[in-house]
């Protein structure tokens, strides 16, 4: 049914399923046709009471590279502000659904990888993953989430370093900052995964679940007041000559050309 997505039901338990990215030949970059098929299988999850628990994870050895940067490139000002309402839909449902959702992580897990993942409930990483938002090396700009939510979950300064810089953080880090719930080995990911979210679903009353999730989302919907301002500058942003060369540039392996940074004073 899916050409970017494999939608599975559980082996051992048909209460939870299993969402993989499957785009494998480009590190599963976040486009069009693969944000359409996320949302509809999460809606189709969302309303299927038998699905108790949603794992998201990557067929492959990367979760996620980010955005598409050759789709986006191509993009004029209103064609990106349409890509960027497909993309929030898919972050908005994970926040909103009252199904629990598991992000389980490996390789990279960077840009709109990891916004996707701080959407999730609960994250489950394994050690070969990595995770940052390095939009603000080819001069896009992390407002998809990474703005708003790090400086929430790791503070503003490790916020600031992480968007201002983007660097990279091991799992062991990541952890350590609050990023992730849980590190196991790579091939253990799986099976931990779906023990946590055994933990919860077994244990725990559904309505309370929800209850507290939606209390949880509200601090969360106060960083977000900005996400229409927000898309619409990014969506211009992709439209600039600095965007499109800087891209063009990485994708193509090259090194960065520095440029003047600016001041604001008249």
């Amino acid at each position: 049914m899916y050409k970017k997505i494999l939608v599975e039901r559980d082996p051992v338990d048909d209460r939870i399923l299993w969402i993989k990215l499957n785009y494998p030949e480009k590190m599963n970059v976040l486009h069009l046709e693969m944000l359409n098929e996320l949302y509809d299988a999460l809606v189709k999850a969302d309303k299927d009471e038998k699905i108790c628990a949603i794992i998201i994870t990557s067929k492959d050895r990367a979760f996620c590279a980010g955005a598409d940067l050759r789709e986006i490139m191509e993009k004029d000002f209103e064609r990106g502000v349409r890509w960027l309402k497909a993309y929030w839909r898919v972050l908005e449902l994970l926040r909103e659904t009252g199904k629990l959702v598991i992000a389980a992580v490996k390789g990279a897990c960077v840009a709109g990888g990891h916004e996707l993942v701080m959407m999730c409930d609960l994250v489950v990483a394994g050690k070969s993953a990595r995770f940052g938002q390095p939009e603000v090396i080819v001069g896009s700009t992390a407002m998809g989430g990474g703005v708003q939510l790090l400086p929430l979950i790791v503070g503003e300064k490790r916020a600031r370093e992480l968007v201002l810089t983007g660097r990279l953080l091991s799992a062991e880090e990541a952890y350590r900052l609050g990023l992730v719930n849980r590190i196991v080995d790579d091939d253990k990911l799986e099976e931990e995964a779906r023990n946590l979210a055994l933990e919860v679903i077994n244990r725990v009353s559904p309505q309370a679940f929800r209850v507290i999730k939606s209390c949880l989302k509200f601090w969360t919907d106060l960083a977000m007041l900005n996400w229409q301002l927000a898309r619409d500058i990014t969506a211009m942003v992709w439209t600039t000559e600095e965007f499109r060369e800087r891209s063009r540039d990485f994708l193509e392996k090259k090194k960065m050309r520095p440029r003047k940074f600016t001041g604001v004073m008249p």
